[in-house]
């Protein structure tokens, strides 16, 4: 055992991960805010369900409307969409113990974001790329497994970061801790690209990725992100197929698609077809973290002079699509390779 967990945020991530935890013996708390999913998650007919080839549960778990919460806790789990994070970093910290931290178990540059917030000294960095959806109330679709990594912001090797990663081996028994957890979260960045631009289109990952008119985009989109990184003085790191050496300003068109056909093959495999922004945009009709990650990349990019055409271009369209000025279609990425290639 390990004290008590608060999840914060018990969609896709946060519920897979807090209901492996659960079902270890942990003692586990979840907060959302969404009334519906935490009525869902108390119901003692059901809970918290989990379905999909991965891993299978249901039952009831302790949650709560972020009003309702009450005491403290020695570790919290904040799995909040991006741009949610200041949001939720402010709710949860007056329920950090002293010595408390935050694991930041989400997309793009959100431990900064929580940073800002709660001071570094509060905040492990976490990285996680397994498949999840919350396809319902209380219900999770968990439908691949994928790379789960943490480290100390300085990489330094600490006894919490010991606990937390033993934690998180009670859901993925192949966790990673690393002294250089910012080259996952930077090559996360570059392969989010990626699949932000699967999303504005309908056909599904791998069928999208397959599509050998758009490599030199693919190519772009990732170049752009990793040479930001390389600016921050991170080498980005690869993972389930994404290699970003095959990306750099010296890989050949070749090695570019031998990684993008890896990626495919990952998903390929899975049960999960669409992106989370895929089903943000086609299923939820809701802003997505498009700011909060490719946002980011783009604005630390400009403060340092590098161009991000590719990066800004997508943005732009992911923006159309949210505000109901364009739909998902096919067509999308051809005309913005083309744009970008004139």
């Amino acid at each position: 055992m390990s004290g008590r967990i608060l999840v914060c945020g018990a969609g896709a991530v946060g519920g897979a991960v807090g209901a492996a935890l659960v079902d270890a013996g942990h003692e586990v708390d979840f907060v959302d805010m969404d009334e519906g999913h935490v009525a869902a998650l108390r119901d003692p007919d059901r809970g918290l369900v989990i379905e999909g080839p991965v891993r299978s549960r249901a039952g009831a778990v302790r949650a709560w409307l972020p009003g309702e919460l009450s005491g403290r806790w020695d570790k919290v789990m904040l799995c909040v969409k991006a741009h949610h994070t200041a949001a939720a970093a402010a709710m949860i910290a007056p329920h950090l113990t002293d010595g408390g931290c935050v694991l930041t178990l989400q997309n793009g540059l959100a431990a900064r974001i929580a940073a800002d917030v709660l001071g570094r000294h509060r905040v492990v960095v976490g990285f996680v790329n397994f498949g999840a959806d919350r396809t319902g109330d209380g219900r999770i679709l968990l439908g691949n497994r994928g790379a789960v990594a943490l480290g100390e912001w300085d990489g330094r090797t600490t006894g919490r970061l010991g606990e937390l990663f033993r934690l998180l081996g009670d859901f993925e028994p192949e966790v990673v801790a690393t002294p250089d957890i910012w080259a996952f979260i930077w090559g996360k960045l570059a392969y989010a690209a990626l699949l932000f631009a699967e999303a504005t289109a309908t056909a599904g990952i791998a069928p999208t990725l397959d599509r050998p008119e758009l490599l030199p985009l693919w190519r772009a989109l990732a170049s752009e992100a990793i040479r930001t990184a390389r600016a921050e003085g991170v080498e980005p790191t690869g993972f389930n197929g994404f290699d970003p050496a095959m990306f750099g300003p010296r890989s050949r068109p070749a090695e570019s698609a031998a990684s993008i056909r890896a990626i495919a093959d990952f998903y390929r495999g899975g049960a999960k077809p669409h992106s989370g922004v895929w089903r943000d945009l086609a299923v939820h009709r809701r802003k997505t973290e498009v700011d909060a990650q490719l946002g980011m990349v783009v604005d630390i990019a400009a403060a340092r002079g590098i161009a991000t055409p590719a990066l800004s271009a997508l943005i732009a369209l992911i923006h159309r699509i949210e505000d109901g000025a364009a739909v998902q279609d096919d067509a999308h990425l051809a005309e913005l390779a083309y744009a970008l290639a004139a």
